[in-house]
Formats: C-alpha cells, structure tokens, sequence
C-alpha cells in the first residue's frame, strides 16, 4: 500500500515535467523571496558597516561622530505650539520666520505691496524634490511652498529639546539656519521622520540635507539615534569631504 502511494506521489510530481519544474522552482523562489525580505534589513546594515559603508569624510562626519547617541528617546510631552514658530522675529526686521525664508529662498520675488514683509509671489527651486515651483500667495495657493524645519520640531524635542526653556525652544522653531521653503506634500511626508526614516527624493540634496541637519544639532546640541546615525553616515559616505553648512 505504502509503494503504491510512494508510486502515485512521484507519478503526480514528475520532475521532468517542465511545467511542474517551473512550479516548483517559482515557490522556491517565494520562499526565498520571503526569507531574505526579513533578513535584509540586519545583513545589509552589518555588511555596509564591514565594507565601509559608514564611513565619511568632512566636517559633517566629524561633527556628527561627535553628537552622543541616545537610543532611548521618546515624544512624550511634545507641544508644537511650544517652539512658537512664526510668533518670534529673531533678527528684527519686522517679519515672521515664514516671510524671510520665503524671500531668501525664492527667486523673482514680488511683495504684497511696497515695503510689505509678505510675499505675494516668486519661483521656487525645490531642493527636496528637484521640481520648479512657482509660488502665488492664496487660500488654495500658498500651501504648495512650506517651510520645513529641517530637524522637524518633534525630533527635536525628543533629542534634548524637551529639556530646554521656553525662550531656547522659540529661538529653535524660527531659527533660520534650521528652515527652508520646499515642496508642501514632501514636507507633509516628511513630518517628524529622522533621516533614518526619511530622505529628500532628490538624491542632489541629501548630501547637504543631512550636513545641514548635523549643523543644526551640533548647534543646539541635540542628540542621534544608532539608526539615525548610521543613515547619515551612509549618505555621506557618497560625497567625500562633505561640510556642514554656515550658519549666517
């Protein structure tokens, strides 16, 4: 009875069947699929670190591989409101953080009206995603250009900030050195994501984008996780000789 079902088995999966060949080599290959989908993220963060992969050059890498890594940061407590965005002019020019980053970073710039601080207009290279943007001040307009903290506000809290008084934290959130206008929907997928968890699509930027990141938490001194760490370092990697950006 046992040879006949042995018998009937090997008749129903005949190996020189090219079909069933095919068959099976395609399940083999889901299984495999599946495996090195689970264990990718583990082996390919050790092999970039014995092949070098995080290792860089520059005064970005330098400051950053002097930032403490603290692996054990949470959001608990985090009040936006608390940085006091556009509630401060730190350089005394009578307009808000957003206008004089509209008017640095946009080119062909038109006012509201003669000696406004509101800009009514003007072109914007994006520097997250590579795109020409131009900008026209409006209810249903104005939310295509936004301004982005480039250590986003919650990041920032969890890294230190959560710490600071009130006027460090207002300081922060209309610091120029930390703002840019981009595109609104990438600074909206952006929202709070370390550059472990987001990247400009840009590949152009992310150099600069992470050395500015790392300019802005020497400056304040704020804290990295591992993975945070280790994705900044890996894009760095790319562009020997990378340097933090000046702040003025």
């Amino acid at each position: 009875m046992a040879r006949r079902r042995n018998a009937h088995f090997r008749r129903g999966f005949n190996a020189s069947n090219p079909l069933e060949r095919v068959l099976i080599l395609l399940v083999l290959a889901a299984v495999i699929g599946v495996t090195v989908g689970l264990m990718l993220p583990q082996v390919s963060s050790e092999a970039a670190r014995m092949t070098g992969g995080y290792t860089a050059t520059g005064s970005a890498a330098d400051t950053l591989n002097r930032l403490i890594v603290d692996d054990n940061q949470n959001a608990s407590g985090y009040d936006r409101d608390s940085f006091g965005f556009r509630e401060e002019d730190t350089d005394g020019n009578g307009c808000d953080a957003r206008e004089d980053v509209l008017a640095r970073d946009l080119t062909d710039v038109q006012y509201k009206y003669a000696g406004s601080c509101e800009v009514a207009s003007g072109t914007l290279d994006d520097p997250y995603t590579g795109k020409t943007i131009h900008f026209v001040r409006g209810r249903t307009t104005s939310a295509k250009v936004q301004i982005d903290h480039v250590v986003a506000l919650e990041n920032a809290w969890q890294s230190g900030a959560r710490d600071w008084s009130t006027v460090e934290r207002r300081q922060f959130g209309n610091d120029q050195y930390n703002l840019l206008a981009v595109d609104g929907p990438a600074n909206q997928e952006k929202g709070s994501a370390s550059a472990a968890y987001w990247l400009p699509t840009n590949g152009d930027y992310r150099c600069d984008y992470v050395a500015r990141q790392i300019g802005v938490k020497d400056k304040y001194h704020l804290t990295v996780t591992s993975s945070e760490k280790d994705a900044m370092l890996a894009v760095l990697h790319t562009c020997p000789g990378q340097a933090v950006p000046d702040d003025n």
